[in-house]
């Protein structure tokens, strides 16, 4: 497996991470904990070091599950995970959870990711999503405290806005920041990207595969359980899958003649963008597993990078990505 460095950190991971979220949380029922658990040691044997998690998935257990399953290879992998939301309340998803930043609340976030993890140090540490009511000043420098104490090694933000950024940079420098990029989401090229490469930031792209669409296995007929998350996502709507085929189209075009899968080309082309960005698919599927991580393997020439872009600038992508409430928690 290739390595990446994130920006000036010299923090080193695999060039392609696994997302651990779907494995308890969001896409539907969690899934069996002995069959998570293998999948996520086949991933370090296939030589994956960068596994990414959150207090809020579950909430806790996935950060148990990954804690568990990754306990035989300590020093081996670099685990991320996410504080910012407030879990007190009784309904703990995210779109419903209020945000939480205050320092006092980073600092007990932290004690229960440690435990959870069963790490000393908490490898990068983002911000879930930026808390308007707390200075971005306040949350660098809790984290910054806690990077001191030996508790926490790399500081991260996630969907934040090029202001926030640089804010929070001057304080407590950045390794990370995590949003979501693919060719079905393009909106940090505008202005984050830029920023990201000024500021010698790593970007860690969460849904690479557009939560499953850029695989080529979703189409209009698609149907998603009430506890799977897509099934209130306006993008994934009958009409707009049906709408947003043409993108899946123009992968396979490239992809044909290379034998390479539709998501394989989706992730290709996330990592021939910089050579420090890192996509972090996720999968619950050894052979899907296998199938992001050949991505590595495929190589786009300057021609088939032409030709997407120029392909892909006709194409139109319909639906929001989230539903408003969520919308409002990204870029800020």
């Amino acid at each position: 497996m290739q390595k990446r460095i994130l920006g000036n950190s010299k923090l080193e991971v695999s060039a392609i991470g696994l997302g651990c979220m779907g494995m308890s949380f969001s896409y539907g029922p969690p899934k069996d904990k002995k069959e998570m658990t293998s999948l996520l040691r086949a991933a370090v044997e296939r030589g994956v070091t960068f596994f990414d998690t959150a207090e809020v998935y579950g909430p806790f257990t996935n950060e148990e599950l990954v804690g568990e399953a990754l306990a035989p290879f300590r020093g081996r992998v670099v685990i991320a995970t996410k504080f910012g939301f407030d879990l007190s309340g009784s309904d703990k998803r995210p779109g419903a959870a209020g945000l939480n930043s205050r320092p006092e609340q980073i600092k007990q976030a932290v004690e229960g990711s440690l435990k959870r993890l069963k790490v000393d140090a908490i490898d990068l540490f983002y911000q879930h999503r930026v808390d308007p009511s707390v200075p971005i000043e306040d949350v660098a420098g809790a984290v910054k405290e806690l990077i001191r104490a030996g508790k926490v090694k790399h500081f991260g933000l996630s969907e934040a806005g090029v202001k926030t950024i640089r804010r929070a940079h001057k304080v407590q420098p950045l390794t990370a920041l995590q949003s979501e990029y693919s060719l079905w989401t393009r909106t940090p090229e505008k202005e984050v990207i830029p920023t990201l490469e000024e500021l010698g930031i790593g970007f860690v792209t969460y849904s690479p595969l557009g939560k499953g669409f850029l695989t080529g296995k979703i189409d209009e007929n698609a149907k998603f359980d009430s506890s799977d998350f897509r099934s209130t996502l306006p993008r994934f709507t009958p009409e707009a899958l049906k709408a947003n085929q043409a993108l899946i189209d123009l992968l396979g075009t490239i992809g044909k003649p290379k034998q390479a899968t539709v998501a394989q080309i989706a992730l290709a082309w996330l990592l021939a963008r910089k050579p420090w960005i890192v996509p972090i698919p996720g999968t619950m599927k050894l052979h899907r597993l296998d199938e992001n991580l050949g991505a590595v393997a495929v190589e786009l020439t300057p021609d088939d990078l032409r030709d997407i872009e120029s392909a892909a600038a006709k194409i139109t992508v319909h639906g929001a990505r989230y539903p408003e409430k969520l919308e409002q928690m990204t870029g800020r």
